[in-house]
């Protein structure tokens, strides 16, 4: 394949007119360059949107109480109700393929009033009742201590595990955590942990100001009884949460006499369901910047094939020359093709690098400036060069066809004539 004298003559082709063979690399250079620079706009935005959903477990849906809007058994509409904690019990039984059942209560939310105490510092936080379920649906780094365990569920320990915010705001710099109390809404929890996890927005600030007790202590300290403000429920790998949501949704108006056709009474949100939407989306997103890129690369190749065929005909005579001599018509072939894949792949590999510097330079531009929201890490994988590589060989040998027929279709006698 390797052959010095063939080199020194697509050298040698490539530079006589060296102002028109820039000017034709241009085109798949720049097509290449759109290709990347898309596919990592797309990915940057895919980031900055999957980000939002933290380390969540996106197999989740979390389920929460309304109002009936119909009534039902004697029952009127516009009644409030709560789920019990013996519905968990329920879905477990009755419901196949879940992985977690995990029942919350909640004290605080939204610009809530002041409800935690530590000393003379007071801060309003949430609080959450929870299992040690829910560190496997919504994760988080225990930075100090341990999380909720099941002892502490069984016996109704008053422990708390708080964020990295609330620390910051109820404890002095150097002073002790563990083993310290704190006073929710009049009661003491030893505080036993401190964690630290990623919000939704991706500063994670929020996140940090949470409170987390045992589910039981919780019930019993602040008088809920059995009573469930909202479960988060997982389903096993290989079953989506989708596909047995109705199910759930309907034991559930089982057990606690709600009208079947009340659609508003349960109120539920379907992360995988939203995730599977964000997935599609970034899947079209990505098949139209293959499209564009494409197109772009096409009429980039388009101008290799035709400056091809402009340098096939100058070189008619040397053709019908080389012919002459006793030359077969496939190295007349591979010599046009070589030329064209050549000039292919060194525009294109000078358009993925100067991509590739791009990318570098917007990833260094977002360390500087902080986080964007909605764009994170545009970047593009190795698949995806090896894809354009793969292009760029194709689109050289298409490029490179035509003018390599045209010029074993001349016959050496009229090549000859040629002045």
């Amino acid at each position: 394949m390797f052959n010095r004298d063939r080199w020194r003559e697509i050298i040698e082709v490539l530079t006589s007119n060296l102002f028109r063979t820039i000017l034709t690399a241009f085109g798949v250079f720049w097509g290449i360059l759109i290709l990347i620079i898309l596919l990592a706009a797309g990915k940057g935005l895919e980031n900055g949107i999957k980000s939002g959903f933290g380390d969540i477990a996106t197999n989740t849906m979390f389920m929460w109480t309304q109002t009936t809007t119909k009534e039902f058994q004697g029952l009127p509409k516009g009644r409030r109700f709560a789920f019990k904690i013996e519905d968990v019990a329920s879905l477990k039984e009755n419901i196949p393929n879940l992985r977690f059942i995990t029942p919350r209560n909640q004290l605080g939310g939204f610009r809530g009033e002041n409800n935690v105490v530590k000393g003379i510092k007071v801060g309003a936080f949430n609080v959450y009742g929870d299992y040690p379920e829910i560190i496997q649906q919504d994760p988080m780094a225990i930075t100090l201590g341990r999380f909720i365990n099941q002892a502490d569920i069984d016996e109704k320990r008053k422990i708390a595990i708080i964020g990295e915010g609330v620390k910051t705001a109820l404890y002095d710099k150097d002073e002790e955590v563990l083993g310290s109390f704190i006073k929710i809404q009049g009661v003491n929890f030893m505080v036993v942990g401190t964690y630290q996890k990623k919000n939704n927005n991706g500063n994670g600030e929020e996140s940090q100001k949470e409170i987390f007790v045992p589910f039981t202590a919780f019930s019993q300290a602040f008088n809920k009884g059995n009573e469930v403000g909202r479960m988060a429920i997982t389903a096993n790998d290989g079953s989506s949460i989708t596909s047995l949501k109705e199910s759930i949704i309907t034991l559930i108006k089982k057990n606690r006499k709600i009208h079947p056709e009340d659609d508003r009474a349960i109120g539920n949100f379907d992360l995988y369901q939203e995730f599977n939407r964000v997935e599609s989306l970034f899947t079209a997103m990505r098949l139209i910047a293959y499209f564009v890129g494409i197109l772009v690369l096409i009429s980039g190749i388009i101008g290799v094939s035709n400056i091809m065929l402009i340098v096939v005909k100058e070189r008619t005579k040397e053709i019908g020359i080389r012919r002459a001599l006793g030359e077969g018509p496939w190295s007349i072939q591979l010599q046009i093709l070589m030329e064209s894949i050549f000039l292919t792949i060194i525009s294109g590999m000078a358009g993925i690098i100067m991509g590739a510097l791009f990318i570098f330079g917007v990833n260094s531009l977002l360390d500087a400036v902080g986080p964007v929201d909605m764009f994170l890490n545009p970047s593009v994988s190795l698949e995806v060069v090896l894809i354009a590589l793969a292009i760029l060989m194709v689109s050289g040998l298409l490029a490179g066809f035509i003018p390599a027929q045209s010029a074993i279709k001349v016959k050496p006698i009229d090549a000859l004539r040629v002045e």
